[in-house]
């Protein structure tokens, strides 16, 4: 194992955090959790505004993504992380994902040769793939291990920390109505929470891009031009470019969405119009596996988003955000957040795990 915390892959840092001493909590655990409860309502509400094309009271736990970079909603941030960092002590969030030192990587070179051939065969192979065979009353089911840095604030100190290397299960209906989310940095109980719909409110929301069901995926059009086109025309406004906003939104439907093959094969083929993308060619995901990434730099935050794939296979390991150049309390070579995806199936009953209980 990597004896150098501050080098350590996921994987590595996963084993190394067991080991670290527990915190020391100077408020009650029932306060931790209020507190706590907040500060992510705060920072959730970031990624839900994305999902705001779906109607009021979605609610859309995706994996994480950093904020975009724009004054307000930094100083929105800024204010969450030291209000919930004061509030909650040297201990940290009290989550059950709190995990140690940010997590960091050597940053690997970027270049645009070999772009469309490496999207041409990714595309391709996810064509072969057989893709989800569902049916009207079961779930897409996806297993991930995940993990993030952030900033939080001691006293009146900035640290650079991390959540946990952690495991996350997320169930979907094919319409989106109905769904469950087992996730320690969302919800601190094992047994998860519930993301069925409607809302307290009664808000049943219309899926869009930014908060996709399977059905809404299984219409969407697999021209790659025309499938272009809706991404942008639908982002518009979002993100720090419009070029970086279609990059994210095809990540985040390749991250926590299970796509059939042609329209999977599409996204791909689309990826490949949007200027700015490059091939790095070593990439690690949460789970430690290597492989070759297709990525895009924020010009404006500095950081790169990396899709990885088997280098073999040109299948789908995961992605993560690299930051490649010093953005605001993050250095040169911070992970911000990386993930992997360990399962990816159709179950027929809600919280049912492939392999497990049928």
């Amino acid at each position: 194992m990597n004896a150098d915390p501050s080098r350590q892959t996921p994987a590595e840092w996963e084993e190394s955090a067991a080991l670290l001493p527990a915190p020391n909590r100077d408020l009650p655990a029932g306060r931790h959790q209020f507190h706590k409860e907040r500060l992510m309502a705060r920072i959730q509400q970031d990624r839900n505004d994305r999902a705001a094309a779906a109607g009021p009271g979605a609610r859309r736990f995706t994996m994480p993504r950093r904020l975009i970079a724009v004054p307000a909603i930094a100083a929105v941030l800024a204010g969450a992380v030291v209000v919930g960092a004061a509030l909650l002590g040297p201990g940290g969030d009290g989550a059950g994902a709190t995990g140690g030192p940010a997590l960091t990587t050597t940053v690997g070179a970027a270049t645009t040769k070999g772009v469309p051939q490496l999207l041409d065969r990714i595309s391709l192979a996810a064509a072969e793939g057989a893709g989800p065979d569902a049916k009207a009353g079961q779930y897409v089911y996806i297993e991930s291990k995940t993990a993030s840095s952030y900033e939080k604030i001691i006293g009146n100190r900035s640290r650079l920390g991390s959540d946990k290397l952690h495991v996350r299960r997320i169930w979907q209906s094919l319409d989106g109505t109905k769904g469950w989310l087992v996730d320690p940095t969302v919800n601190d109980s094992p047994e998860g929470e519930t993301l069925s719909l409607p809302d307290e409110q009664g808000n049943t929301p219309v899926a869009s891009l930014n908060g996709p069901s399977y059905n809404y995926l299984a219409e969407l059009t697999t021209d790659p031009d025309e499938l272009l086109r809706k991404i942008y025309k639908e982002t518009e406004g979002q993100g720090n470019t419009p070029d970086q906003e279609a990059f994210t939104t095809i990540g985040d439907l390749l991250g926590e969405s299970y796509p059939p093959a042609g329209l999977y094969s599409a996204l791909f083929k689309a990826a490949a119009k949007i200027p700015g993308v490059v091939v790095v060619q070593d990439a690690v995901d949460a789970a430690g596996r290597h492989g070759v990434a297709v990525a895009r730099l924020d010009e404006t935050s500095g950081e790169r988003m990396e899709w990885i794939f088997d280098r073999k296979t040109h299948v789908f390991l995961g992605e993560r955000s690299v930051q490649v150049r010093e953005g605001g309390a993050f250095e040169r070579g911070t992970v911000t957040s990386t993930s992997a995806i360990m399962k990816r199936a159709v179950v027929d009953d809600i919280r049912q795990i492939p392999g497990e209980n049928g």
